[in-house]
């Protein structure tokens, strides 16, 4: 039977990613559709329309997919969602502060939802400002570490106003100030440098270390937070070392 049941585990773990691709995909067209609606549907015009498609495409987005997106979020075309952002706070297990980012044209179902995934995984919902102040709106574009070596990469961006650059294994990261954002995306593309995404993130200002049983509880957590179609995106300020990563993952 281990034939057989290697088989079932691999089908598992494909529903699985295909499952997460989808909500991915789905989670990359509401950006863009939001953007398009916010800021105008010319992306020459509009910076953060540019760098909603720039991601999508990235992740393998169908093309006629972006271009419906935006046309509905430009209003060129009827079918839009009157999508509303929405930013919860509360806590993990472990004392990890959570910011959850919604896009939602349900409020109250958006809100049920990310209660119910919050407490039923040992969390806490807290009250707004509480746990936000820990947070620091920044820049962050992905940069793999295939496109340029460290040198190379802090060459191009550190006269644009990049505050630091960071190792993340097969990637670097780049942080800036939230309104630098344009400026440093702009220095990699004069200087030929391929990057993954560029984003405005909520990053924290001091960090929760994890051990393996309190990382695994969080790990659930989020997983729960992400199933959900109105979760955007999710902002915590946790720490684990490589050796409780690697324990985790196995």
């Amino acid at each position: 039977m281990s034939g057989h049941s290697k088989w079932a585990t691999t089908k598992h773990k494909k529903a699985v990613l295909d499952a997460k691709r989808g909500k991915l995909f789905a989670k990359l067209i509401k950006n863009i559709e939001v953007a398009a609606r916010t800021g105008g549907g010319d992306p020459d015009a509009n910076p953060t329309l540019y760098d909603a498609i720039y991601k999508a495409k990235k992740n393998s987005v169908p093309n006629d997919n972006i271009e419906r997106a935006r046309r509905r979020g430009a209003g060129e075309e009827a079918g839009g969602a009157d999508w509303q952002t929405i930013m919860y706070e509360g806590y993990a297990p472990g004392g990890v502060a959570l910011l959850i980012e919604c896009l939602t044209d349900n409020r109250n179902r958006a809100a049920a939802e990310v209660r119910t995934a919050v407490t039923r995984n040992g969390g806490s919902m807290a009250d707004p400002g509480s746990v936000s102040y820990l947070f620091n709106r920044k820049g962050v574009i992905i940069v793999p570490k295939a496109a340029a070596t460290e040198d190379d990469l802090m060459l191009a961006v550190l006269d644009a106003g990049a505050e630091e650059v960071n190792d993340l294994g097969e990637n670097f990261e780049v942080v800036c100030e939230a309104g630098d954002l344009i400026a440093v995306r702009t220095a990699l593309q004069e200087a030929g440098i391929d990057y993954e995404s560029a984003d405005t993130n909520w990053l924290p200002s001091v960090t929760v270390p994890l051990d393996e049983e309190t990382a695994k509880k969080v790990f659930r957590l989020l997983e729960a937070l992400e199933d959900s179609d109105d979760v955007q995106e999710v902002f915590a300020n946790f720490d684990v070392s490589d050796e409780v990563m690697a324990k985790v993952g196995a």
